[in-house]
């Protein structure tokens, strides 16, 4: 909470952890621990953690007070939105049994976790700029708390130059942006990697200022608002974060004049591909003939036809034989008939076994030369 008058660094060693800072450190861990994507905005008393509902990005805002876990922490979400569990006021503060019956046995990361269980199953719809415009003025329960602020501005202050006087109200700074976390650099959705500038440790203009310097600020918002406006860390992300629109819009506008040529080449590809799959079918429909071609002109088709043909032209011989001896043929016929068949039987036999020896040699299939 010393971020804006830090303590000296010969102070000495710190004290030990009251048992209401260490709850406070366990809660801080359950949530860590169930959100993988929590980001840390001040350490021990703001975090966020993003979500994507329907294709738009809320961010739920978790604000620790300095009693907490015996105050129930601030839960708010990011533009406003519609939904059972956020105020219809000004559609950003969460008022779920869950925040508002939180005690010292409750577990904040589990508490989280069914809210963004509840918004999964119930998504909230965004507001219109019209509705936006009622979170930022005071209605009801403020969007965010305003002691934090207040304390950090007097504390340290008041107590050089007199008793420690109530924080001053004031409402939102509408016109700052977002925070954003700290860390050395942030990767967006499309792995684009963001370095933060360096966020200091105390602000030596604050420390410059009197005491009714900074009792204004803490009473006027535009005073205050004018102040964080002119931080150069934050004209550095303002500076940023316009060129970075400006090189996104001229990516855009260079990926629309590739627009038509890329859809040339995509109606190429189509029609390249319509021709390969005809190709590809008249191709595997050859190989099929050419396999079948191989397979009947095979040394081994060929010697199985000449072993069948041998034994026919055997069979048909003893045939022939047959006939003679029951004397349905004459000799000479027989004659003729029998030395023709077995004649055509030795010949294919002896074809046959000169193919078995090509086989041994020179494989199943014939070479050409």
């Amino acid at each position: 909470m010393n971020w804006l008058f830090p303590l000296s660094k010969g102070s000495g060693p710190l004290p030990p952890l009251s048992s209401l800072q260490q709850q406070r450190q366990r809660q801080i861990e359950s949530l860590k621990a169930a959100h993988a994507s929590l980001a840390e905005i001040q350490k021990d008393v703001e975090y966020r953690i993003p979500f994507t509902v329907n294709n738009s990005t809320i961010n739920v805002n978790i604000l620790l007070p300095p009693q907490f876990p015996q105050e129930k922490p601030v839960v708010s979400v990011y533009p406003p939105v519609g939904h059972h569990l956020v105020d219809g006021n000004n559609g950003t503060m969460i008022t779920s049994p869950l925040i508002t019956n939180f005690g010292m046995h409750s577990d904040l990361g589990k508490v989280i976790q069914s809210l963004l269980d509840e918004f999964w199953k119930s998504p909230p719809a965004l507001m219109s700029t019209g509705s936006r415009c009622s979170m930022y003025k005071p209605s009801g329960i403020a969007p965010y708390p305003t002691q934090f602020p207040l304390r950090l501005l007097t504390r340290g202050v008041d107590g050089a130059h007199g008793p420690p006087r109530a924080p001053a109200p004031y409402g939102l700074l509408s016109d700052l942006p977002l925070p954003v976390p700290t860390g050395d650099s942030q990767a967006g959705l499309n792995g684009h990697m963001y370095k933060m500038p360096e966020i200091p440790e105390s602000f030596p203009e604050l420390c410059d200022m009197n005491l009714t310097h900074l009792s204004d600020m803490s009473e006027n918002e535009d005073l205050l608002l004018e102040f964080f406006v002119s931080l150069p860390q934050l004209k550095q992300v303002t500076d940023d974060k316009e060129e970075l629109v400006t090189s996104i819009v001229d990516m855009a506008k260079k990926n629309l004049q590739m627009e038509p040529q890329l859809e040339g080449k995509r109606q190429e590809m189509l029609y390249k591909y319509e021709q390969l799959t005809h190709m590809k079918s008249a191709f595997e429909t050859k190989m099929q003939r050419q396999h079948e071609l191989s397979e009947s002109c095979s040394l081994n088709t060929l010697q199985a036809r000449l072993k069948v043909a041998a034994h026919q032209a055997e069979e048909e011989s003893e045939e022939t034989a047959e006939n003679f001896l029951e004397g349905r043929t004459d000799i000479d016929e027989f004659l003729t008939s029998f030395m023709e068949k077995r004649t055509l039987c030795h010949s294919r036999r002896a074809k046959e076994e000169k193919l078995q020896q090509s086989i041994n040699t020179h494989g199943p299939f014939p070479t050409s030369h």
